[in-house]
């Protein structure tokens, strides 16, 4: 596997052998130096060209980063879709090597990098032959940090926590595995995360992020929280899954309690109380039942 500098020396040698790239500069976790360097990292590479169509016309040259496994275009697939895109503007290649290294590839006209440069925090200029790349304040994942939660925020999430379990429910009793199994990752784990971030926040004084669908969620959690996390996750056995549903209770009741106690919130004790019940009771329900209660 190539290492991290012979991708950067072949990204920046292929930039300035070609007169059409004016710029490159790196976003992406490779420009995060809070994050913890690993072979899977991509290579988030943007280029500013003169001109976007001859790239688009001949895409032979992407084999010159090397020997590729697949690629995937993103705006070409979105266009096959029926959105509106503008190639002349913006078009990226997402490439995975024969060697396990990956390149996000931007070509980003100079009207697309003036648009947007500077804007992600996490940007690191690599090269600049005509000075085209404004100056930016020195790289910062603040962009990406836990926000303190508003009372509305709090009072949503709880509430939604709550109310969409009687869903997951309802879709284990009636045998509606697919249903049951996605309501509860899109709604429960999603209010489940969310007052996690906010737990997890208020301990660092909000200065980090657990990354991208909670990547990092393990490095800021407690041993014991952590096991029980841990619980909320089950097979397609219904058994299992009301477990995994109590156990996801019991960590967020634990924590929003204790984010409710920091913000002077208030947690919504009869809403717990009054659905731990109903769970407990839909769980015991025979499937010839004829009434929920």
């Amino acid at each position: 596997m190539r290492t991290e500098q012979e991708m950067f020396d072949l990204l920046l040698t292929t930039a300035q052998q070609d007169e059409r790239i004016r710029a490159v500069y790196l976003n992406g976790s490779r420009a995060n130096p809070h994050v913890a360097k690993d072979m899977f990292q991509d290579f988030d590479i943007v280029y500013v060209v003169t001109e976007t169509a001859s790239f688009l016309e001949d895409d032979k040259w992407i084999h010159l980063f090397g020997d590729l496994l697949m690629v995937q275009e993103p705006d070409l697939l979105d266009k096959g879709l029926g959105l509106d895109k503008d190639f002349a503007y913006s078009y990226t290649y997402l490439m995975l090597f024969t060697d396990g290294n990956r390149i996000d590839l931007r070509l980003l006209s100079t009207q697309a990098m003036l648009d947007e440069y500077g804007k992600d925090k996490l940007t690191v200029p690599l090269l600049d032959k005509d000075q085209l790349l404004p100056p930016i304040s020195p790289t910062s994942d603040c962009d990406y940090h836990i926000s303190p939660p508003t009372k509305g925020q709090f009072d949503s999430c709880t509430n939604d926590f709550w109310w969409c379990l009687q869903n997951v429910a309802k879709g284990i009793w009636r045998d509606e595995l697919p249903y049951a199994k996605q309501m509860f990752e899109d709604t429960t784990r999603h209010s489940l995360h969310q007052m996690l971030n906010w737990w997890i926040g208020q301990q660092y004084h909000f200065e980090l992020s657990t990354g991208k669908m909670g990547k990092y969620l393990k490095n800021y959690m407690p041993e014991n929280y952590w096991a029980l996390y841990k619980k909320t996750y089950a097979d397609a056995d219904y058994d299992h899954m009301w477990n995994a549903i109590f156990a996801t209770c019991t960590l967020f009741r634990s924590i929003a309690k204790e984010v409710a106690h920091h913000f002077h919130f208030t947690y919504p004790h009869e809403d717990d109380a009054n659905m731990t019940v109903y769970l407990k009771h839909v769980q015991m329900l025979p499937r010839d039942a004829k009434s929920i209660l």
